[in-house]
């Protein structure tokens, strides 16, 4: 197993070689990458983003999907907010809630306030109780990771309702799997996709605690998850199936993605050391590997990159500046924005 035909195969199964040309091997792709985030600092309701993965617009079969309830939102990974398949919501609401041991005099409110009611509204909810937005937001999202309610996000709607979870899916039962085989089977599946992983960024990917994960883990060696050493990577777990990879090689080229990318999400911790004190807009992925950052202070409204930060060797750097700077350019573009800077120097203005 080298580390280039782990990147190889990383790419095919994250369908950047070759992607989705439907509904039907979209939802085989978010099965696999799932949970999928919608866009950091998109607009409230955002569909999920598998950015260069798809044919069409990825954003339109979301959007079918969750309008037929077939892709369903949560909050998993941490407290992120991402969608899974309907079909996998029990699965990974068991492997990610943050169970609430008790709940407070509002929590309670609130869940016999959505109990009388099929679904309400933040506005209804507030008009209901009598509290304040700032009061209620942070309850429901405390019972949204706790998976004790369900935010309907069927569209982009803003003022979308909620409702208890066990009236909007009562065949939804938390407690089928226990934790540690709820964790598991979306570890497993998280592999089959990542091909190779090490301890940080398979806490970084599942926000879970090293001490939960350690136990997984060492279940996981117990039932076909192996741990090996690769050259450049490190020490990490790979599926049995894996353990022969068939050599291939990386196609130089590169790919911009949001900052909760499933390819961004594992690699969460070495990305915020490498590119330390900066304010990173997106990064990017060369030949396989997330050695760039897209760097500039966000806004509502239009913002500049202010550079783009490339960790090749500085002759690479250089050689690649156009190519990279055209990937940029196809997100970034006047009028709304301009590239400023490349590797710290200024560019001409468009």
């Amino acid at each position: 197993m080298s580390k280039e035909s782990i990147l190889a195969h990383r790419l095919r199964r994250h369908g950047l070689l070759s992607p989705a040309g439907g509904e039907g091997e979209y939802r085989e792709l978010v099965r696999r990458l799932q949970p999928v985030t919608p866009v950091a600092r998109d607009m409230p309701g955002a569909p999920p983003r598998l950015m260069h993965r798809c044919r069409g617009d990825d954003r339109e079969l979301a959007d079918r999907l969750r309008a037929r309830q077939e892709l369903l939102k949560g909050r998993f990974s941490g407290g992120r907010i991402a969608y899974v398949l309907a079909a996998d919501f029990e699965l990974y609401a068991a492997a990610f809630r943050r169970p609430v041991k008790a709940l407070t005099s509002l929590q309670q409110r609130v869940l016999e306030v959505l109990g009388y009611h099929d679904g309400l509204s933040p506005r209804q909810l507030r008009l209901e109780m009598g509290i304040q937005h700032k009061q209620l937001m942070p309850v429901l999202h405390r019972l949204q990771e706790a998976f004790r309610v369900f935010e309907d996000q069927s569209d982009g709607g803003w003022d979308r309702l909620w409702y208890r979870l066990d009236s909007a899916l009562p065949e939804v039962d938390l407690d089928r799997l226990s934790w540690e085989e709820a964790a598991m089977a979306v570890i497993r599946r998280f592999l089959q996709g990542h091909v190779f992983a090490t301890f940080q960024e398979l806490k970084s990917w599942s926000g879970f605690t090293a001490r939960g994960l350690a136990a997984v883990m060492a279940r996981l060696e117990e039932e076909g998850v192996i741990l090996v050493q690769v050259e450049g990577m490190g020490e990490g777990w790979t599926c049995v199936e894996d353990r022969d990879l068939e050599p291939a090689a990386v196609d130089p080229g590169v790919f911009l993605l949001h900052r909760a990318d499933p390819l961004v999400l594992p690699h969460t911790a070495e990305l915020k050391e490498r590119f330390e004190g900066l304010e990173v807009l997106a990064y990017l992925l060369i030949d396989g590997e997330l050695t760039g950052a897209v760097c500039g202070h966000w806004r509502i409204g239009p913002h500049d990159v202010e550079d783009i930060v490339v960790t090749l060797p500085e002759g690479e750097c250089m050689r690649r500046k156009d190519e990279i700077v055209k990937e940029v350019a196809r997100f970034y573009h006047p009028p709304g924005h301009h590239i400023r800077r490349y590797a710290g120097k200024a560019l001409e203005r468009e």
